[in-house]
Order: C-alpha cells, then sequence, then structure tokens
C-alpha cells in the first residue's frame, strides 16, 4: 500500500504550479516579442549560425547606407558636371553667333557670364566639403574668379588646387568603385582655352569682327567642341556610375531581405502554436492552483477533534 503524506502532496502540487508558471511566462514572452527567445541561449542548437547571418546582415545594412550616400553626392556631380558642360556649350555658341552676325558686341559679356557659371560648376560642394577638390575637400580646387584673372603673365595650373586623390567606395563585398572626380580634370583645358581667348593677338573682341578676329574665332571652335564633347563624356561616365550604384543599391537591399527571412526562420515564433501554447499553460496554472487550494481544504488536522 502506498503511503500518502500531505507534505509530500503539497510538493508535487507546487512543482507543478511552478512548471505551469514557467511555461506561461515563457509563451507569453513569445506572444508578447513575436520571437522565440531574447538571447542566444535560447538558439543554442543555432547559436554559430544565427550569429553569421547577423554578422552578414549588419554589413549589408552598412553598404546600404554607404550606397546611398555615394548615390547622394554622384547626383550632386551630376549636376555640377553638367553646369560646366553647358557652360562650355554656352560660350562655344557665343562665339558662332558672332562669326554668324560679324559682330562681338555681346560674344565677352556671354563668355566672362559663362565663364562665372563653370568656376561655380567646378567648385561646387556636398555637404559642406568641395566635391572636385581630391583629398582636399576644405579647400576650394578652382580659385579663378574671371576671364580678365587670365591675363598673361600667368600660369593655368595655379588657379586649380585639388591633389591627385580621387575617392573610391566598395558598393559590396566584391565591387569597389571609383567615384571621385578632379576640377582639374574637369577644367583645365576649358581654362586653357579662355586664356588664349583673353591673350588673343586679335583682341580684344569689341564690336565688328575683323577678318583676322573671323579667322581666330573659327580656328578656336574645334578647339571649343573637343572641350564641349570631353565633358559630355565625363558627365556620362558619371552617369554610367550613378547607374552601378543604382543596381549595387537594389542587389544589397534584395540580399538583406533575404537574410532577414533566414533570420526570422530562426527567431521568429510561431505566433499560432504560441498562443495555443499560453493558452494551455494558463489552463494548467490555474488548474494546479485549484488544486492546491483543494489541497490546503483535505489535510487530516482540519478533521481531528482538538485536544
Amino acid at each position: 500500500m502506498n503511503r500518502v503524506s500531505t507534505a509530500g502532496n503539497y510538493a508535487l502540487v507546487l512543482a507543478n504550479l511552478t512548471r505551469a508558471q514557467q511555461g506561461q511566462m515563457y509563451f507569453g514572452n513569445q506572444v508578447a516579442t513575436q520571437k522565440k527567445g531574447s538571447d542566444l541561449k535560447a538558439f543554442s542548437s543555432t547559436a554559430d549560425t544565427l550569429t553569421a547571418m547577423q554578422t552578414l546582415q549588419a554589413r549589408l545594412k552598412s553598404y546600404q547606407e554607404q550606397n546611398s550616400v555615394v548615390a547622394d553626392r554622384l547626383s550632386s556631380q551630376d549636376v555640377a558636371l553638367n553646369q560646366v558642360t553647358d557652360s562650355a556649350r554656352a560660350i562655344r555658341e557665343a562665339m558662332a553667333n558672332a562669326l554668324a552676325t560679324g559682330s562681338a558686341e555681346t560674344m565677352m559679356i556671354d563668355i566672362k557670364a559663362q565663364t562665372a557659371t563653370a568656376i561655380e560648376g567646378m567648385n561646387a560642394r556636398y555637404n559642406g566639403k568641395y566635391l572636385f577638390a581630391g583629398g582636399q575637400v576644405d579647400t576650394k580646387p578652382v580659385s579663378l574668379d574671371s576671364i580678365e584673372g587670365l591675363t598673361d603673365p600667368v600660369n593655368v595650373a595655379d588657379f586649380f588646387h585639388n591633389d591627385d586623390y580621387k575617392m573610391e567606395n566598395k558598393l559590396d563585398d566584391s565591387t569597389k568603385l571609383t567615384t571621385g572626380v578632379l576640377a582639374s580634370d574637369i577644367g583645365t583645358a576649358m581654362v586653357n582655352a579662355l586664356h588664349d581667348l583673353q591673350n588673343s593677338p586679335v583682341g580684344p573682341f569689341s564690336g565688328k569682327l575683323t577678318s583676322d578676329q573671323q579667322a581666330w574665332i573659327t580656328q578656336e571652335l574645334s578647339k571649343w567642341d573637343k572641350i564641349g564633347s570631353d565633358l559630355t563624356t565625363m558627365t556620362a561616365a558619371n552617369g554610367l556610375m550613378q547607374q552601378r550604384v543604382d543596381d549595387s543599391k537594389a542587389n544589397v537591399v534584395a540580399q538583406g531581405d533575404t537574410v532577414t527571412g533566414m533570420i526570422g526562420d530562426v527567431t521568429d515564433a510561431d505566433m499560432g502554436q504560441a498562443a495555443t501554447q499560453l493558452q494551455m499553460a494558463q489552463m494548467a496554472v490555474q488548474a494546479a492552483a485549484h488544486v492546491f487550494q483543494t489541497l490546503q481544504g483535505s489535510s487530516l488536522l482540519s478533521i481531528l477533534p482538538a485536544g
């Protein structure tokens, strides 16, 4: 015959109540957080895999943030390069118009205005830093103020203050892209042509053009055609870099979404199952508490006569 004791029954019921409460807390946390656990201890069997995936996720997020910055910078470069290119074309057009009309009355006024616009483009900034200064981002890359500053004796190279550093960006684990552009690469040919104009042997240009002036301007037009073509090519190259960065951004986001899904497969709780288990745990707590309460009223001490 098995011996039944009040102390043994209390211990058994308390153990059941404790287990039920632990289950209620465990599944309650799953329902509240939608996760299977709050630390790696809860995923001991997959901890190494989970850690590796979280490391990869952090690296992909870093690439996403960097690529957004690179895309913004390239967009700013595109605006500035188009500004310089348009100015070069406008200077060429002003010279062609002077030839067509036989008068340079407004030619130099237009050229001076477009020169100022081109210099502004070469001195463009992004986030307060000069875009085309190379590594010297706090130094204005072009110090030329106007075409009058090119009157001899001058050295055109002295107006450019960028160094040779071109920014490189790592778009993902396998892709590096040189995105930096230098002011000297953009503007040296243009400033040289402006220097030639300012110091032309048939200048100055004002009023009706002489035959010598017409011949000289005709010769210069081919130079400006090449300047415009080279600047267009440089602007197009910047556009291709923008496309590569956009493609990389899309690929990195897709990879990040995949990794996030894989991590979710490991860490996310099955909400339907968790809700069911929580309900069962709550019922178990209620049942164990009811048994404990009943046991309190069934002690032999309560029916033994006093004295």
